[in-house]
């Protein structure tokens, strides 16, 4: 069985087929009376709008790209889920790519061209490409960034306050009474950008506290991960004079380091605290569970995917703005034992002062 067509809900509607098009696409007003027959012939013949032709026929092509450098991160996973549904309530499918931080593909993907990959706009989060190769983006391109990047005014860029969140997670541990904070996830190079900005909020948050860094405390990392996690812990619990809590630039950091310190027979919190960041949700299950920075994930693809549909939308590119989602930092086991309340999840979510 066939397909309706707009003549045949012009037929079974009494009117022509151009106006039902006026009807389903919104391009002219028609009277009420016309509008309602129209609506109730698409009803009977049950017609269903061809929405790739329709896109095509506007020179779009209905889909928008979201690129992060990893899908098996967890903190990019959750954040691909929540941007699915409401780029969804706007007509969009999301197509998803993984640039493992190539830096060549990232370029590929902004440069002058992309929109021949057949998307409408894009949401990416950089990781090969450092601040200044960001100047490379095709003008024309609806671009939203995301992560620890400053828009250069071509693009949107949504993200959280890394100093600030960083100098919270650092001033909780200092908080407690822990006095030889290490900080593990330091990328002292061009394209590190988020580890330097949480180094700096850890720095922040000694000099306020009036005490001084260890600069042998803060251990480097190559990515964010369990297994660099673990390694930068087992190189600080091999000194003579190991920290008494740590500062990881991700909550997979912190699973790493965690493993880490019970394998060497210390106790979580007790002998050494940890906090990490991203607030990812294996860090909710593990045992003991890990204190966190919870960037707001819900808010941060909403936003995104809000800036990127008006950028598609608008005739002239508009100017590029700076979005900051909402931060908070749950105090869990790992930094604060099982002393603290509880919800009905058996995980606890109250967060003694940091200051």
């Amino acid at each position: 069985m066939r397909d309706a067509t707009l003549r045949d809900v012009a037929r079974v509607a009494g009117v022509s087929a151009r106006t039902v098009s006026n009807v389903v696409n919104g391009y002219a007003r028609v009277t009420e009376h016309t509008r309602q027959k129209v609506e109730r012939a698409l009803l009977e013949v049950n017609y269903r709008p061809n929405v790739l032709a329709r896109n095509l026929a506007r020179g779009r092509s209905g889909q928008i790209a979201v690129v992060v450098p990893y899908l098996d991160t967890p903190y990019f996973s959750e954040l691909l889920q929540a941007i699915i549904p409401p780029a969804r309530e706007h007509g969009y499918n999301v197509l998803i790519d993984q640039t493992d931080g190539d830096p060549a593909h990232e370029r590929e993907l902004i440069s002058r061209g992309a929109r021949a990959f057949l998307f409408d706009g894009m949401i990416l989060s950089p990781l090969g490409l450092a601040q200044e190769d960001l100047v490379e983006i095709d003008p024309d391109l609806p671009l939203v960034i995301l992560g620890e990047r400053v828009s250069n005014g071509v693009f949107d860029h949504v993200g959280i306050d890394d100093v600030e969140a960083s100098r919270a997670a650092t001033a909780h541990l200092i908080g407690l009474g822990r006095r030889r904070v290490a900080a593990i996830g330091d990328q002292p190079y061009p394209t590190g950008e988020a580890a330097q900005l949480r180094t700096r909020g850890y720095r922040r948050a000694h000099a306020d506290a009036g005490l001084p860094v260890d600069e042998s405390l803060i251990i480097p990392t190559p990515r964010f991960n369990r297994a660099d996690g673990s390694g930068a812990m087992r190189e600080l619990l091999a000194r003579e004079d190991p920290p008494d809590a740590v500062f990881c630039y991700s909550d997979l950091v912190a699973l790493g380091a965690l493993r880490a310190v019970l394998d060497h027979g210390l106790r979580v919190p007790e002998d050494i605290a940890l906090i990490g960041y991203d607030d990812i949700e294996e860090g909710r299950y593990s045992n003991p569970t890990i204190s966190t920075i919870s960037p707001d994930k819900a808010a941060i693809a909403t936003t995104a995917v809000e800036r990127l549909v008006r950028r598609i939308a608008s005739a002239e590119p508009p100017q590029g703005i700076e979005v900051r989602a909402d931060h908070r930092l749950i105090a869990r086991e790992s930094t604060v034992g099982r002393t603290v309340d509880e919800n009905s999840a058996g995980l606890p979510e109250k967060v003694p002062d940091a200051d």
